[in-house]
Order: C-alpha cells, then sequence, then structure tokens
C-alpha cells in the first residue's frame, strides 16, 4: 500500500466554498487512491518549517516520498509568492518534501504577468511528469509557458453534473429559496433588488452564510427579518439542500455544490470567473446589472445542462490507471454481465 498526499485548499481558509472545492475534490479522487493510504497537509498554512525540512525528519520523508501529490483546486496559483500570504503558503525553503505536487482543478490569481522568484519556485515544487489539471484556459496557458502539461479540465466540483445527473434536477420553481452575498463584492442596490424579488416569489427564504462576512453584509440590507438563516456548515448547506428548494445566490460554488445535490440553481454573476464559467460551462447565470429580469427567470422553466468536456477529464484521470488496475476493472465487467 503506497502513501499518497492530499494538499487541502480548505485548511486555513476563511471561505466555506473550499470545503465545498476539497469535498468533491475528495470524492473524484477516492477512485483514483483506492488502494493507497491517504495523508494530507494544509496549503494556507505553512506545512514545514525550514528547520523540519534541513533535518530531514522521518516524519518529513515519509510526506516527500509519497507516490502522487494532489493539490486540491481553488485560486491557488498566484503571480508573486512573495506577497504577504500567499494561498499556496510555501517557499524556497520549505517546499523540498512537496517536489512533485499535481494540480487538480486549480486556478490563478489575479494578473498577468508572473515574477522570477513565483516562476522558480514552481518550478521546483510542480510536477514535470504528470499533466495539471487546471480550472480554466487561462491557468493552462499560465502552467503551459512555465513548461508544464495542463489540461482544462474545470473545477473538480462540475465533475458529478454529467447529462444524465443533470436530468434529475427541477425545472420548475419551488416554494422555498436559499440564497447567498458576497461582502468582497457589495452592490447595496442590486443585492437589495434580489432580496426584495425572493421574499415576492418565495414563501421560504433561507441565506446560507458561506463567509462570516456575508451575514455582517446582509444585516445592513432591509427586509430581511423573516429570513431564515442556515449556519455556515457544509452540513448544514447540505442538510437544508436536502429539502424541496431553489438556490440563487452570488457564490458561484455554493450554486454548484446546490446543483450536485440535485437543485434548481441561478448562479448571478459578480466577477470575470463566475461569468467566465457560466458560459464555458452553460450555468444557468444572470449577470447582477441584469436583475431586473431574474423574476421571470425565476418563474419559466429552467433546463440544468452543463456543459463539461469529459474527455478531457477522463484524459486527466487515466495517467494515474495502472494497467493492472484496467485489467481487474475489465474483468470485474466481465463477470457481472
Amino acid at each position: 500500500m503506497d502513501n499518497v498526499l492530499l494538499l487541502d485548499t480548505s485548511v486555513g481558509s476563511l471561505n466555506k466554498g473550499d470545503d465545498i472545492i476539497m469535498t468533491c475534490v475528495r470524492y473524484h479522487l477516492s477512485e483514483i487512491v483506492e488502494d493507497d493510504y491517504l495523508l494530507t497537509l494544509p496549503t494556507h498554512v505553512s506545512p514545514f518549517s525550514w528547520y523540519q525540512v534541513a533535518r530531514n525528519s522521518n516524519r518529513v520523508k515519509i510526506y516527500s516520498e509519497a507516490k502522487h501529490k494532489f493539490v486540491g483546486g481553488t485560486n491557488l496559483l498566484t503571480m508573486d509568492m512573495l506577497t504577504h500570504f500567499p494561498q499556496w503558503n510555501i517557499n524556497i525553503f520549505n517546499c523540498g518534501p512537496l517536489k512533485g505536487s499535481i494540480l487538480l482543478g486549480v486556478g490563478a490569481g489575479k494578473g498577468n504577468k508572473i515574477t522570477k522568484y513565483t516562476k522558480m519556485l514552481y518550478k521546483k515544487v510542480l510536477s514535470h511528469e504528470y499533466i495539471h489539471s487546471a480550472r480554466d484556459e487561462r491557468t493552462k496557458a499560465l502552467l503551459e509557458e512555465m513548461g508544464f502539461k495542463a489540461l482544462n479540465t474545470g473545477c473538480a466540483t462540475l465533475w458529478s453534473l454529467t447529462p444524465e445527473f443533470c436530468k434529475g434536477i427541477p425545472t420548475e420553481k419551488s416554494d422555498s429559496v436559499v440564497f447567498t452575498l458576497s461582502h468582497h463584492s457589495k452592490d447595496y442596490i442590486k443585492d437589495q433588488l434580489l432580496i426584495d424579488v425572493l421574499n415576492r416569489n418565495y414563501k421560504n427564504v433561507y441565506f446560507w452564510v458561506q463567509d462570516k462576512k456575508d451575514l455582517n453584509y446582509l444585516k445592513t440590507l432591509d427586509n430581511i427579518k423573516n429570513i431564515k438563516i442556515v449556519p455556515p456548515t457544509l452540513e448544514s448547506f447540505q442538510e437544508i439542500l436536502s429539502t424541496d428548494i431553489d438556490y440563487i445566490g452570488t457564490r458561484l460554488h455554493g450554486g454548484i455544490f446546490a446543483m450536485r445535490n440535485k437543485i434548481r440553481s441561478i448562479i448571478i454573476g459578480i466577477d470575470e470567473r463566475a461569468r467566465g464559467m457560466g458560459e464555458t460551462y452553460n450555468l444557468n447565470q444572470i449577470d447582477r446589472n441584469n436583475l431586473d429580469n431574474l423574476e421571470k427567470m425565476i418563474n419559466s422553466s429552467i433546463v440544468t445542462d452543463v456543459n463539461v468536456n469529459f474527455d478531457i477529464v477522463n484524459m486527466w484521470r487515466d495517467q494515474f490507471k495502472s494497467p493492472q488496475k484496467v485489467m481487474d476493472k475489465a474483468t470485474k465487467k466481465r463477470a457481472m454481465k
């Protein structure tokens, strides 16, 4: 039994959206690592001190010698790793044990020019052998520019949304809705309009707190006294999604997770990332600047038909399949016929 290392982007995160991403990453990795022993380390906080690496302790060697090292999703890559708090909190002195890391649905933050130090660090830590899974075309191009092999697989949160799965998502409006807001992209007029539309069109309105500051922002808006708060845990969100309910909101991964739970969802686009993913993957999305049309959309029939290129996703997955495992699965399938 081999060790496999998963670098967890939800540890130390302030956003429960990273919990959603890692839940999906673990789910889709399960087949790849089913015969292995899974170890985890954080990304947002430093996994090792330089002293531990320099001593090459037995614990550090265990992580260093893992068969595969996967990095799970989110906006992990940055243009300048000397920023005060990089999403991947490593440096030239402690990154050695993570050499050979493989990206899984990872995106890049803002900026177009990567610094020399950052490029050197990525070349030191990322795998040159395996193909990386990029969340979007921009991240794929960035990786290829640095000399890595990459595929645009989209975010792992989308990988369960097959055409057959999407057919099970309701097309007609529910009596209840759960919504989200984004404190980092406030628009008091448009977000108030959202709340007023939801109050008019739904008997029960719930608000899921994906980020603590989202709740503080909600409290600055009007007509919220009848809105029920869903606690800021993935378990609480999943519990409300197990009922007959719609999802509407500005939180992209909140909406995708709702769809994974077969919930009719409308994602409100507030930035280029959401708009780009909405257009690329045919998500049911409305731009926040067009919220005057939201009421009509809510009361219309909505078909969920997410467009993921599963041939590319499978191409990335297949590089980890051993010939023996492929033969074993083929034998098992024949035996079941």
